[in-house]
């Protein structure tokens, strides 16, 4: 029987994780392991990520995060504890370097979304963002007036998470970088340029610039097969990426590393100003779930039917608030379980 560390968080967290473990009880047998996280751990522990919890989560099998932050931790102290940090450190202690980020379109909700129905239609893409090195995780310091943040990146880092990208693609390889400004860009284009002509040369690649990337993003989104990109980049380019389903409450992602326990969460935030209410869209966290089937326990069939229930229930009118409509939490709950019986 797996074993999965949930970890609910912060704002409308706890609500959809609650019901996404119905979800997953529909499809197997598991079992679970809650811990605080994020903000929660913090005003419980004054860290967003306690080494119980770590220790908890390289135990499991699989790892499932609901979201984190909200206005109540935002602080300019740079002492002061943030939600957010949580999220690095676990990357980080679980060597998860690896994020992949599916973007497909439900047909039920191509309309929901600010681009064209014409050139929505056909988007299949996958965004491969490195996880654990770039600015985010570079020295960060504040003296005199200033503030620097560093951005490194080695070799090895930058091949391990190419070879994630060349052995998801079913044709083509975006490499998106800054490499006309950016040493660390510069370095990132040799490199993947040198695995895909050393191990995948049968895959096609092409280099974009990252500006060049978000504005094609939204004018021919089926041109993109898999993004490729480093940490930073990839945190705007998916969020952008996201909004061609229509809504944030719509992209799931993984996070994965050589082996041990996966992390999967939905890409939305906490959404504090609707917690509480039972109105959160926990479709996301739905296909996070799906993808901690496939990707962290290997149940494809099991991650297929729950996809194929979110599917459905888009397909018979399920919409909540941020979809255009008045479905509730529980409601959408229903109807995906509804699919599952």
């Amino acid at each position: 029987m797996a074993h999965i560390v949930t970890l609910p968080g912060d704002g409308i967290g706890p609500e959809i994780l609650a019901a996404a473990r119905g979800v997953l009880d529909a499809v197997g047998d598991f079992t679970y392991e809650e811990h605080d996280f994020g903000g929660a751990s913090i005003d419980a522990h004054g860290t967003p990520l306690t080494d119980e919890t770590l220790n908890a989560c390289r135990r499991a099998d699989a790892v499932l995060l609901a979201a984190v932050g909200g206005p109540k931790w935002d602080s300019t102290d740079p002492g002061a504890p943030r939600p957010e940090q949580g999220l690095l450190e676990l990357r980080k202690g679980l060597g998860l370097f690896a994020n992949l980020r599916p973007v497909r379109p439900v047909p039920a909700l191509l309309d929901a979304s600010p681009l064209k129905r014409d050139v929505l239609e056909g988007t299949d893409l996958l965004v491969v963002r490195e996880l654990t090195g770039g600015i985010y995780f570079g020295e960060k310091k504040r003296e005199d007036g200033r503030a620097i943040d560093v951005c490194e990146y080695e070799t090895a880092e930058i091949e391990r998470i190419a070879r994630v990208a060349f052995k998801a693609a079913r044709t083509r390889v975006t490499s998106v970088d800054k490499m006309n400004v950016l040493e660390t860009s510069r370095l990132w284009r040799e490199v993947v340029a040198r695995v895909h002509s050393q191990e995948f040369p049968t895959v096609e690649l092409e280099h974009q610039l990252v500006d060049s990337a978000a504005m094609k993003l939204v004018a021919a989104p089926r041109h993109f097969d898999v993004i490729l990109t480093e940490n930073m980049f990839g945190d705007i380019l998916s969020d952008e990426a996201a909004m061609l389903t229509g809504s944030l409450g719509m992209l799931p992602s993984a996070s994965l590393g050589d082996g041990g326990p996966g992390v999967f969460e939905p890409v939305h935030g906490s959404a504090p100003d609707i917690a509480g209410r039972g109105v959160a869209n926990p479709l996301a966290m739905f296909l996070s779930a799906a993808l901690l089937l496939r990707q962290g326990l290997g149940m494809e069939a099991e991650a297929a039917a729950v996809e194929s229930a979110v599917d459905r229930a888009l397909d018979g009118g399920l919409r909540t608030a941020d979809l255009g409509g008045e479905a509730t939490t529980a409601e959408a709950t229903d109807a995906v379980l509804g699919g599952l019986a």
